[in-house]
């Protein structure tokens, strides 16, 4: 049975980030919500805890997770980039964008794209989110909250606490969050491509 706990969206309990932070340390999964969508997670180094992500969303071995990023700077530890993308990275962090960029040897293998060596990260707009991976101090492991089968991400935190609280050690309730998951930018190629238009407007 998962903890549940229920956070403000603006102002977190810092008591309650700091429990949700150790059960991760300690190799929990997390389902939480951010500036798009609910999300589920887990440290960065734990493979168990990332398998157990894979067998609830039924992922398979190909699929990208996303380090979720306090700023840019720690961004910065797990990705190359370059002046220009740099640029334009800080027009759109914090915010609703998913950058798939060339990973450094900080990431773990198992991480990266198996071909292209890259990794997704991002850098959120939510206060929920930010106190959490302050708390925690490096980055953490994320996918899109879709269960098998449905075509939009969970969003009312009752559903999801019906649908997986035996199957997650954490469920941050942070109140209602939208449909629309992260615009997703390659940022590999000499002219950023945009790969899935979502809530973020990277024209702007």
């Amino acid at each position: 049975m998962s903890d549940y706990l229920s956070i403000h969206p603006e102002n977190p309990q810092q008591r309650l980030i700091a429990k949700a932070a150790e059960m991760v340390r300690k190799g929990g999964v997390i389902v939480y919500p951010t500036d798009s969508v609910y999300a589920i997670g887990c440290h960065i180094g734990d493979k168990q805890a990332m398998d157990r992500i894979r067998s609830i969303r039924q992922l398979d071995k190909n699929h990208n997770f996303t380090l979720m990023c306090r700023d840019l700077s720690e961004l910065a530890s797990y990705a190359r980039v370059d002046n220009s993308a740099f640029r334009s990275l800080k027009v759109h962090t914090p915010g609703p964008f998913t950058f798939i960029l060339p990973a450094t040897s900080e990431v773990p293998r198992r991480l990266m794209h198996p071909k292209r060596k890259t990794i997704g990260l991002r850098v959120p707009d939510s206060p929920i989110v930010q106190a959490l991976l302050a708390e925690l101090g490096e980055p953490m492991m994320s996918v899109t909250l879709i269960m098998p089968g449905d075509e939009y991400p969970l969003s009312d935190p009752y559903d999801i606490r019906a649908a997986l609280e035996v199957h997650v050690d954490v469920l941050i309730d942070g109140g209602h969050c939208g449909l629309e998951p992260t615009t997703v930018v390659d940022m590999t190629g000499p002219v950023p491509e945009i790969i899935r238009q979502g809530m973020g407007d990277f024209s702007a």
